[in-house]
């Protein structure tokens, strides 16, 4: 298998070093450039002296996401020049980083975002955007689409992804990736304690192996000390009952790619049984998360006295309309945050986990996400729309795995499984069940300094 796993495999038996894999990388992203999926990079020399102490990936590069948990000496600046020129970079890892760092991870820059992470899609103003490697004239999802597109077009094996409303789904789904959007409390928010948006983001990354996904997530979660309690682990049957959700506004592959992990998911014992597909749940969450990044958009940009015309049109105007929500609105959608949660459970009354596409349709063409439109509800039905009920797992707080599924039309499709807050252990146990079933994913170019 050619991931991340078996890159640290190769450093340990001697095959190749740490160093050399860490130049190949370095190589590999002036080689692919034209991906867009970088837009930062530590010094070189910094980074070839670094070398790991025997751990579970021993040396292995990551990139950090453009926004979310921050590596040391990579400002997380959201995509944004005007953020890039206020923000210094951090003297030390943040919690999450510090202990994928420990496991062996060496975060070498940052993955491009969209503008304040507010699209499915990676095109920030002033830098190049980056591009789907299966397809450059399409993108590779977002907000976490540098991440995969790195991963995908053979420039790191692992990269950093967050997820607020679907942005390590969507662009694993884009990619032909794997990636977990943890359970809220799962992963620490140090060394802030932040809540960032209100519980509804979660870290992970992207990969493409469930059991590199599997490895991170181990590293990084657990003793989370708060803000939020830990989820506790929650087990499922050995012959759980799957839903099968497929909204109607699907596409015929991707219906077809959720229908084909249902029956793998059968043969390796559990039972399948249709169920509705939760888009009331989805269209109340989708309009919570929409309302609470614009609360975050507005104290962002208050905080940092950053004026409308440092932004583009579209945050300016997402930022207005985040100003606009009272103070009473505010803590109301506290609530709603508390009470969907409780419905995101009744999810489960008849089954043990949800499977469900992750997209409606192919990925789309880059400049599908406009930001120099100021219509911010046009925009996030947009968004909606390519993700149908993503943002139930943010707002309810659950765990969901991206599975690639195959190919269609030269394009990566993916579907997602979704258990119950606490069950993230348990779902990237029962894919494992199928992972070496799954269709191959061609991805357009190899790992760089994995020995061939």
């Amino acid at each position: 298998m050619s991931d991340a796993t078996a890159l640290a495999q190769a450093i340990a038996d001697g095959r190749t070093t740490a160093r050399a894999v860490m130049a190949a990388t370095l190589d590999a992203v002036a080689a692919r450039a034209d991906l867009g999926a970088v837009v930062r990079l530590l010094p070189q020399a910094a980074l070839l002296a670094e070398v790991a102490a025997p751990c579970p990936f021993r040396g292995v590069p990551m990139l950090a996401k453009d926004l979310g948990s921050h590596a040391r000496g990579l400002a997380t600046t959201a995509g944004s020049p005007a953020l890039r020129a206020r923000l210094s970079d951090p003297d030390a890892d943040s919690t999450i980083f510090a202990r994928w760092r420990a496991g062996g991870l060496v975060p070498i820059g940052l993955s491009t975002v969209p503008e304040f992470g507010l699209a499915l899609s990676g095109e920030p103003p002033g830098a190049a955007p980056a591009r789907n490697p299966f397809d450059p004239s399409r993108t590779p999802g977002g907000s976490s689409g540098g991440a995969a597109a790195a991963v995908a077009g053979g420039i790191v094996a692992i990269a950093h992804a967050t997820d607020a409303a679907g942005s390590t789904r969507v662009p694993a789904a884009c990619c032909g990736l794997w990636g977990l959007k943890p359970s809220r409390g799962a992963l620490p928010q140090g060394p802030g304690f932040t809540n960032d948006l209100m519980g509804i983001a979660s870290d992970g990354v992207v990969a493409r192996s469930l059991r590199d996904v599997a490895a991170a997530h181990a590293l990084a979660s657990g003793d989370t000390r708060g803000p939020c309690p830990p989820a506790g682990a929650r087990t499922l049957p050995e012959a759980p009952v799957i839903g099968l959700a497929l909204p109607a506004r699907c596409s015929a592959a991707d219906t077809a790619a959720t229908r084909a992990v249902a029956d793998l998911l059968a043969a390796a014992g559990c039972r399948i049984a249709p169920v509705p597909a939760p888009d009331a749940l989805g269209a109340q969450a989708h309009q919570v998360a929409g309302h609470i990044l614009a609360l975050s958009q507005a104290e962002w940009m208050d905080a940092l006295g950053l004026p409308s015309s440092d932004v583009s049109p579209l945050i300016a105007a997402s930022a207005a309309r985040g100003r606009a929500i009272s103070g009473p609105q505010a803590f109301a959608l506290t609530r709603d945050v508390a009470r969907l949660s409780h419905l995101g459970w009744a999810l489960f009354d008849t089954c043990d986990a949800i499977l469900m596409p992750v997209l409606s349709g192919p990925p789309p063409p880059v400049g599908h996400f406009d930001f120099t439109a100021t219509d911010v509800t046009a925009h996030l039905a947009a968004m909606e729309a390519l993700a149908p009920n993503a943002a139930i797992a943010n707002v309810c707080g659950l765990p969901s795995l991206a599975i690639p599924a195959g190919m269609a039309g030269g394009l990566p499709v993916g579907v997602q499984l979704m258990g119950p807050m606490g069950s993230d252990d348990a779902l990237l146990a029962l894919a494992a069940r199928i992972s070496d079933r799954l269709p191959p994913i061609p991805y357009p170019a190899p790992i760089p300094g994995l020995p061939q």
